[in-house]
């Protein structure tokens, strides 16, 4: 998962953003990505199938204001448990998401990953703990 995006060729500073949840983005990668109806979408967030519709109108609202006004589309903020752990690699940026703990990325092999399915860091690079 990527923190957001942005019309290609504008400086940050000069582009307003559109904030989408978390669970925003996961509906919309859910149907349209992964292909799942929204039936099937709603029981693999643990939601109804009207919320999770709820939620996939809202992000396809998102992206559209995004695209026809050009601004950047921000994903951060939302409630939720991941059932798979989601990390991101600071190597290569890549988003992983595996049903077991990782140690590396499948891409360039970093140990360097960072969870992002709102849990602790990974286990494998967390440091001590405070």
């Amino acid at each position: 998962m990527m923190d957001g995006y942005k019309p290609f060729g504008l400086p940050m500073r000069k582009l307003e953003p559109v904030v989408m949840s978390i669970e925003e983005y996961e509906a919309l990668r859910l149907a349209d990505y992964e292909d799942l109806t929204h039936d099937e979408a709603s029981k693999k967030m643990n939601i109804s199938r009207p919320t999770f519709t709820r939620l996939y109108d809202k992000a396809r609202k998102h992206v559209a204001k995004a695209f026809v006004e050009g601004k950047t589309i921000v994903i951060r903020g939302g409630t939720f448990v991941a059932e798979e752990y989601w990390y991101r690699c600071n190597s290569c940026h890549e988003t992983i998401v595996s049903p077991t703990l990782e140690e590396s990325c499948d891409k360039c092999k970093s140990e360097d990953l960072t969870r992002i399915d709102g849990q602790e860091k990974s286990p494998y690079n967390a440091g001590p703990e405070k």
